[in-house]
């Protein structure tokens, strides 16, 4: 019992060791402290539960147990007994925790900080795969298998990880799996005796032991194949839109920084592709539009101190249809088609699409359209290689429409959402300047459109610092020099700040144009501008970076180029566009409200469209998990049904009476198949003695059958004389079988299993009964057998082939060379 007490804490150490990928995941230890209270739980119910010596699954439930009562301790619901035993409340509770931990997941990015949601998952993870490690190791002793959980927990940091999953967490879960396996090796050596050298037979007299040596070198490959090569792996380094470079300066063109989970960095990415020096080729689209908008595939609607950051897309997928937007007045919308095909060099989860698309095709159902943020994105595919083609709608709004259009009232949620910024005096007082007299929410977003002019000593330059936090916001406004990252992100703010709600859109300009309508996009037309909204309108788009400094620039009515005032036709990378050239915008209804409060989004008609209901998902996981508890008992009645005697025929039995060919009369006799009788002994013998390990009775596989039918009858079976009859009959069947030349036969072997089987049940309690018919301790024995005999096939071919590489050892066939 001390060895595998001592075990069962190894495994719960290298169940925390192994944990230690997920320190890349978190900002803080929190969640270390609270998995080593719940992991220490759960070794010392199991520790428990040994002293108590409790079968396997007495054990595994004191540790379910133990488990539910550090989670308790650690994230009270507030309703608990004693403030640890938990109440229907809790477990309320505990569910709460885990639904927004779903959305929290799509929320938050690397590094995540204290989320209460998220920490519970990681907790309760961790000590589930404690559970599991110390059932493998301590239970079934089964160490090796226990490395299947801890890669549970290896694969999280990979799967969420954007930028390079750093090596050194790795190697100390590989260290505690290594220590698991080592004491499991020690502690199984000194049960068994004490260890030897081998008399020094092909092993120097320096090596205590061969097998010893070569499980070090073999562990010692191993971490070092398991750490290097993920790190070899273009796929676990790479980033999403740096395909194209790496990037100069502060903004290198790498996601993971202050993006969202499994989501880029757009202004980063941004910043890092125009820096790029070398040109590459990165979309091609076709579009049936004279002169198009921005191609468009991210928003920044986040304003945090720090800068604006994008929000986790939602919504459903775009095979479901999308709708088309509605009629607004002093709006003129046209449709076209479109036609994008994106390069292999263009890697991340969101696709180009025009402002408002109303038709896909060509996408699988892994892609969705956020119709707030108008996005197409995707949490299981990327954009790299795609060809899809779509309608859309293109919107020209009227300056009048814009000027006509009324302000949000103050407690909108829109509004309060969008309009909130953080404190910048510096700028707040530039917009009260600059907003002053103005009576419309359009001729205010003017008067901070036109203040980013040539005039006002505004110059385009991709040498400034990157980031849009106050600080750089503030910076811009003194120094009066950056690029589309600094204008689309300061027009956004100051916008925000006079109290209209504004947002960030990241997309393409418009690329060279070849015949056909083909514009070729390339990592230089990566654009970023300004969004606004005005209400009864939608989305509203306005690119305050100099025209002249951006390629494929193109200008609209209600934003013109404001260094020449006095062309009233848009231009498109310095070539004149027909009147009436306008941007896209995007739908009427509002950006969703709060991304902890999202119920449903608004799509097309205004009507809210509900999320779809989880209570399918926990239905067919009970459904699930019922069917595997439901495998043993189905597998036994299986057996039952397929050991069922069958009927023999009689000894000798005349089917008919012929005539002879001499005028005799000739009998038809046909025997019993032997063989037959024998398979249905031994199939009755097997079920039989099935039975009395489904009933805890005791089965000595060294007793004769009929030995063992005289004990049964003398200890279990006394007072029912049809079960003895039975069973005694089945004995001297599976006698006869064995060692008689010829089997018996003629016997009813299935009605003699029935009555021994209902005499042994009526015997057992009701516990046995229920054990036997639902969890068969027959099937489970058999299942287990069967694993271990797999097993050890398994290590002594292993020792085979092992042996036949000693042969060929180098150092073996040097030591047998003859000294000069």
């Amino acid at each position: 019992m001390t060895a595998h007490r001592n075990l069962g804490f190894v495994a719960a150490a290298a169940t925390l060791l192994a944990a230690a990928p997920l320190s890349t995941i978190f900002l803080r230890w929190t969640w270390l402290i609270e998995a080593a209270i719940v992991v220490a739980v759960v070794a010392g119910a199991a520790a428990l539960s040994r002293l108590a010596r409790a079968p396997l699954w007495g054990q595994l439930i004191a540790m379910l147990a133990g488990l539910t009562l550090g989670l308790t301790w650690v994230f009270p619901g507030g309703t608990e007994l004693l403030a640890f035993l938990p109440t229907p409340g809790t477990f309320a509770h505990f569910g709460d925790l885990l639904g927004a931990s779903m959305q929290d997941m799509r929320t938050y990015s690397v590094q995540v900080d204290d989320v209460d949601s998220l920490l519970f998952l990681a907790v309760l993870g961790v000590g589930g795969v404690a559970v599991l490690v110390d059932v493998l190791s301590v239970g079934l002793r089964r160490p090796a298998l226990a490395g299947l959980p801890m890669l549970a927990i290896y694969s999280v940091p990979v799967a969420v990880y954007v930028d390079d999953v750093p090596a050194t967490p790795f190697v100390v879960g590989a260290c505690g799996f290594l220590w698991l396996l080592v004491t499991d090796n020690v502690d199984r050596v000194r049960r068994f005796g004490r260890r030897f050298t081998g008399e020094g037979r092909d092993v120097d007299v320096w090596e205590a032991s061969p097998l010893a040596a070569a499980g070090r070198r073999l562990a010692v490959v191993g971490v070092a194949l398991a750490v290097a090569l993920p790190l070899a792996v273009p796929g676990m380094t790479s980033g999403l839109l740096n395909a194209a470079g790496s990037g100069t300066g502060d903004g290198n063109g790498r996601p993971g920084q202050g993006g969202n989970s499994g989501r880029i960095d757009l202004f980063a990415a941004l910043s890092g592709q125009l820096k790029q020096s070398k040109v590459t080729e990165l979309v091609k689209v076709t579009t049936n539009e004279p002169t198009p908008f921005y191609l468009r595939f991210g928003v920044a609607d986040d304003l945090r101190p720090n800068g604006f950051r994008d929000r986790t897309p939602t919504g459903r997928g775009v095979n479901q249809g999308l709708t088309d937007p509605a009629e607004r007045a002093g709006v003129e919308r046209q449709r076209y088609r479109a036609t994008v095909e994106v390069s292999k060099t263009l890697n991340m989860p969101l696709l180009p699409v025009y402002a408002e698309p109303v038709k896909t095709e060509d996408l699988g159902r892994g892609w969705r359209y956020d119709p707030n943020l108008q996005v197409i994105f995707s949490d299981r595919e990327n954009s790299r290689g795609k060809q899809y083609s779509f309608d859309y709608v293109r919107s020209t709004y009227s300056p009048s429409a814009l000027r006509a259009a009324r302000s949000l009232s103050t407690d909108d949620p829109l509004r309060r959402q969008q309009t909130t910024t953080p404190g910048a005096p510096a700028v707040d007082q530039l917009v009260r300047q600059l907003v002053k007299g103005k009576q419309n929410d359009y001729d205010k977003v003017r008067a901070i459109y036109d203040y980013f002019s040539v005039e006002n000593g505004f110059t385009y330059s991709l040498s400034t610092r990157d980031g849009t936090s106050g600080e750089d916001i503030t910076d811009f406004l003194s120094t009066k020099a950056g690029f589309c990252q600094q204008y689309a992100g300061a027009m956004a703010w100051l916008v925000r700040a006079a109290g209209i709600p504004a947002r960030v859109a990241f997309g393409f300009t418009n690329g060279t144009r070849s015949s056909g309508g083909t514009y070729v996009l390339t990592n230089q037309n990566l654009h970023a501008w300004t969004e606004v909204f005005f209400a009864g309108i939608g989305w509203v788009p306005f690119d305050a970076t100099p025209a002249a400094s951006v390629p494929g620039s193109v200008r609209s009515a209600w934003a013109p180029n404001i260094e020449a005032p006095e062309e009233a036709t848009p231009s498109t990378g310095g070539a004149a566009a027909p009147d009436g050239v306008d941007a896209s915008a995007g739908p009427n209804s509002p950006d969703r409200l709060d991304k902890d409060a999202d119920q449903g989004l608004s799509v097309g008609d205004g009507g809210p469209t509900q999320q779809s209901p989880v209570w399918p998902w926990w239905v067919a996981g009970a459904l699930a998990l019922l069917a595997l508890l439901a495998v043993p008992a189905l597998r036994r009645s299986a057996l039952r049904r397929r050991r069922r005697v069958r009927a023999a025929a009689p000894a000798a039995t005349t089917l008919a009476t012929i005539p002879g060919q001499r005028g005799e009369v000739r009998d038809i006799v046909v025997g019993v198949d032997a063989d037959r009788a024998r398979a249905d002994a031994h199939a009755a013998w097997d079920e039989l003695l099935d039975t009395l390990v489904d009933f805890q009775v005791r089965v000595d596989r060294t007793e004769t059958p009929r030995a063992t039918a005289e004990r049964l009858v003398q200890e279990t079976l006394t007072e029912d004389a049809g079960a003895v009859t039975g069973v005694r009959l089945l004995g001297r069947a599976e006698e006869r079988a064995r060692y008689a030349r010829d089997p018996l036969t003629g016997e009813e072997l299935h009605p003699a299993l029935r009555s021994v089987r209902g005499a042994l049940a009526a015997r057992a309690g009701r516990r046995t009964r229920i054990m036997a018919a639902l969890l068969p301790p027959s099937v489970l024995l058999r299942w287990r057998t069967t694993v271990s005999e797999r097993s050890a096939r398994l290590v002594t071919a292993g020792g085979e082939v092992r042996q036949r590489l000693l042969r060929w050892s180098p150092r073996r066939l040097l030591a047998g060379r003859p000294a000069r």
